[in-house]
């Protein structure tokens, strides 16, 4: 029969085992694990809500679309305008409704009749 094992015997690991972690080194390592988590925590927090994080460039691509917006609208007008300057350059009759309407001028022998308007009691 073998021999009956003694209290050395039972603290002592297997011939070839690994040795069991000790209490440092597990605290040690739940160290390690907070700080990491810690760390991924501050950095998720700084890539969403940062100067240059996701809200910061959600908030910069409208401004963006806001802006080219205003700029296709100041190429229209300014289209328009182009092409009214062109009509007044090259079409008298241009010239002519622009003050028929703007000034009120009006050509001989035309009369002016002028509606005003009543007020609803």
């Amino acid at each position: 029969m073998s021999e009956p094992e003694t209290s050395v015997d039972r603290k002592r690991p297997p011939a070839g085992a690994p040795a069991p972690p000790s209490r440092l080194a597990g605290r040690a390592r739940r160290l390690v694990r907070y700080v990491l988590v810690t760390i991924t925590a501050v950095l998720v927090v700084d890539a969403l809500v940062g100067e240059k994080g996701l809200l910061a460039l959600l908030q910069a691509r409208r401004e963006l679309a806001a802006v080219d917006h205003a700029l296709d609208r100041a190429r229209e007008d300014n289209e328009a305008l182009r092409e009214e300057a062109r009509r007044l350059k090259e079409d008298p009759g241009a010239i002519e409704a622009i003050a028929r309407r703007h000034l009120g001028l009006i050509k001989p022998g035309e009369k002016l009749v002028i509606v005003k308007d009543v007020a609803p009691k």
